[in-house]
């Protein structure tokens, strides 16, 4: 079958040391209309990739070499400028191994033996779309640099169907994030299946979500089909996987292991096909005395994705304030015009503790009870309005280490926690950060 030559002349680099493989994949690249340079040694390849990484789309690199391994060869050069994606191939033993080069920044990986269509439709989903390195992404989740490297994971874990962990606090956007990755993923076509684990009764939870047979209990007048069977080849999304009972974690996990489940009361093995992600506001890692099953975690966890807290995420504050107050407005027949800078400056302070859901409930209730065209502080935070003219200021010292406070945790969001450099960022010593991140209460 012919297939349309790409719209402008990719070129590739391949560090591949199998002739027969790469011999293979260079002539098809080629008859795609695509420039190709391959290296069949990762030293090779190291040496001379540097001096024309502005020039490469796209590098295509196997993780075992007979010299170095395909990691070193990405190690060496990230520490390049303008370093191009890089697109692992690997054995399926290895798959731990490209999974923690992804969380380093590689592109995506592919698991021999693979579809050649398919391969071939990675590298153009991969490549970078601008000769200056940059790719153009439209960001759905948020603006801030944090929730894009989420964002980024979950586009590159889209085309993967291993299991998927969203870690965050209550409200941060877990469900969201899931449902994107659903979205991307080929299986969009295919049912979404959310399932909150706290909001059902322990005793319903296991019949909810593997379904059970006429007769199964006192009540099950008829077969009922679970979650897991509703989902069908699509995605079956557990949330707050941390309140699963231990019972019922092994169930789930012989489910992932053996790819089918019985139906409560029910001998036949129903075939498994959705894929699962889990979600969870709490710390499941093993050592940490969660109460969570240990081999179900890493079963769980393959391809894990964390979603910051909306107070690490300034940027974000502002741009969903404004969001959600344009869709609050378009609800209802209340004329505002907008929110003023002091409203912005109090939702800048404030921590968050519900995240963003409570950033919208904030927003929908001020929208329904403002009385001024704009959103004004009160409105945003009446439990803070002051009765009198006194207690509507606060100290100086008050507003000054709440600015700083700010401006730190941004710099260390930065610089990934990284003293040192956020200083610098900071304009200040080392050791004065250190004093006022003591004098704030921060960690570091």
């Amino acid at each position: 079958m012919n297939r349309a030559m790409p719209p402008d002349r990719a070129r590739i680099g391949l560090v591949e040391d199998d002739p027969v493989m790469g011999g293979s994949i260079v002539q098809r690249l080629e008859l795609e209309g695509w420039d190709v340079i391959w290296w069949q040694t990762g030293s090779q390849a190291v040496g001379e990739i540097a001096g024309i990484a502005g020039a490469l789309d796209l590098v295509i690199c196997d993780i075992r070499l007979s010299d170095i391994s395909g990691e070193t060869v990405f190690e060496e050069l990230a520490r390049q400028p303008n370093v191009p994606p890089f697109l692992f191939v690997t054995g399926f033993g290895d798959i731990d191994q490209a999974v923690r080069l992804m969380r380093s920044g590689a592109v995506d990986f592919m698991t021999k033996p693979f579809a050649m269509d398919d391969f071939l439709k990675r590298i153009e989903t991969g490549r970078r779309a601008t000769r200056a390195g940059l790719r153009l992404n439209d960001y759905v989740l948020g603006q801030s640099p944090a929730i894009q490297h989420a964002e980024n994971l979950i586009h590159r874990y889209a085309a993967h169907d291993l299991p998927v962990l969203v870690t965050g606090e209550t409200g941060s956007g877990k469900e969201v994030a899931a449902r994107l990755l659903h979205q991307l993923s080929a299986r969009a076509s295919e049912p979404f299946v959310a399932v909150n684990c706290a909001a059902i009764p322990t005793d319903l939870l296991e019949s909810e979500i593997f379904g059970h047979e006429k007769g199964a209990f006192t009540g099950a007048h008829q077969r009922h089909l679970g979650y897991a069977e509703r989902a069908k080849g699509g995605t079956l999304f557990l949330d707050e996987i941390g309140d699963m009972p231990s019972a019922l974690q092994a169930k789930l996990l012989r489910l992932i292991e053996s790819a089918s489940f019985s139906r409560l009361g029910g001998e036949t093995q129903v075939p498994f096909r959705a894929r699962i992600v889990t979600a969870t506001h709490r710390n499941l890692n093993p050592g940490e005395a969660s109460g969570f099953r240990e081999d179900l975690y890493f079963r769980l966890a393959v391809l894990p994705v964390d979603i910051p807290p909306l107070r690490q995420r300034p940027e974000d504050v502002v741009w969903f304030l404004g969001r959600f107050l344009e869709d609050a407005v378009g609800r209802s027949d209340v004329r505002i015009r907008g929110y003023s800078s002091l409203t912005e400056e109090a939702a800048l302070a404030h921590p968050w503790p519900g995240n963003i859901r409570e950033l919208r409930n904030r927003v929908d209730r001020a929208v329904a009870l403002a009385t001024s065209e704009w959103l004004m502080t009160a409105d945003l935070f009446p439990e803070k309005a002051a009765p009198t003219t006194s207690q509507r200021f606060v100290p100086l010292s008050d507003v000054r280490n709440a600015a700083e406070r700010r401006q730190i945790e941004r710099a260390l969001e930065h610089t990934g926690g990284q003293i040192i450099k956020a200083a610098e960022l900071l304009g200040v010593a080392r050791t004065t950060l250190w004093e006022k991140m003591t004098r704030l209460g921060m960690r570091y």
